[in-house]
């Protein structure tokens, strides 16, 4: 069978969203993970004669140029991270006296409408392994350890399929998905948690964004649970307990002004995009990130990165 270049286009373009996910996973990074994925359909369609359909699936084929542009992509690339990862709680809870530092290679967020649209079943799976918390872990592995684990724990693939997209053995992809396991022991879900129904989760998002657009540190309080974790790159700084994550956010009310929020999805969890009060309208400042206990919010993601809002589907004034 002659497969053509147009056919390698249109199946690279049917295979996108995963591919996106896969090279968010990698890096970390929505907008690198969106510039990789322009370069593999490139490096696709430059290839389209070299695809044998007898040794590989398209999608196979795919996840072997996808690799090997990430692996590429990452030996020039500094490791992602959010605050936590990188100092201790900061005892200064007034905004004011904090320093951005967007020289930084942050880990970014990743909308959960760009996740592939399948069966419910699939969904669910993506967004388990979109979590912040593990994709910042895997920023720790080496990039083919990275690699080997989001292939065979994540999508599934078998350590003879695995082996072939690496060109390696079976051997080896099995020892490095156990040192890569060894180094990731929680895995994609937090299990310390306990998600709120669907009901539940909305009342509690109702609460927060009213604390929110009320500026109301009591009513905000009252949302959080007792050991709430609050990071917001690009600042370096990071906050844990209820009191000192109030303390911070009671320091941006006072210099925020009127705030509204519109809601989205972000990493498999509920999101915010907030919005500042200007001269002619609310401006988009702050995407919101939320893990969600029983009845309280356990963390806050905040990220100070208005340019990211188109790619939620939030518009950037309202």
């Amino acid at each position: 069978m002659t497969v053509t270049a147009g056919d390698v286009a249109s199946a690279a373009d049917s295979h996108r969203r995963e591919l996106l996910a896969y090279c968010y996973r990698m890096t970390g990074s929505l907008h690198d993970a969106e510039d990789l994925v322009q370069e593999i359909t490139l490096r696709a369609w430059r290839a389209a004669d070299s695809y044998d359909p007898q040794r590989a699936s398209v999608r196979t084929w795919l996840y072997r140029i996808a690799t090997n542009v990430c692996l590429t992509a990452l030996k020039s690339a500094g490791r992602r991270a959010l605050p936590v990862d990188l100092s201790q709680p900061s005892p200064v809870t007034d905004v004011g006296l904090l320093t951005r530092q967007p020289e930084l290679p942050w880990l970014e967020p990743f909308p959960d409408a760009l996740l592939d649209d399948g069966d419910p079943a699939t969904v669910v799976a993506a967004r388990e392994s979109v979590r912040l918390a593990f994709i910042a872990a895997l920023q720790y592995l080496p990039p083919l350890q990275r690699a080997v684990l989001i292939l065979r724990d994540v999508l599934a693939l078998r350590a003879n399929e695995v082996a072939e997209l690496l060109g390696t053995t079976s051997a080896s992809v099995n020892s490095a998905l156990q040192r890569a396991r060894a180094q990731l022991p929680t895995g994609p879900a937090d299990d310390t948690l306990t998600e709120p129904s669907d009901a539940g989760q909305r009342e509690l998002l109702d609460r927060y964004v009213g604390a929110f657009e009320t500026l109301n540190i009591e009513a905000l309080k009252k949302v959080l649970r007792e050991d709430a974790l609050l990071q917001m790159p690009p600042f370096p700084a990071w906050f844990r307990g209820r009191e000192p994550v109030a303390a911070l956010i009671s320091s941006v009310f006072k210099r925020e002004g009127a705030i509204r929020c519109l809601p989205t999805r972000a990493n498999g969890l509920p999101a915010l995009g907030s919005y500042r009060r200007g001269t002619s309208a609310f401006e988009a400042t702050t995407l919101h990130v939320l893990t969600l206990d029983r009845d309280s919010v356990a963390r806050m993601d905040l990220f100070h990165t208005p340019q990211l809002f188109p790619a939620f589907g939030l518009p950037a004034s309202m």
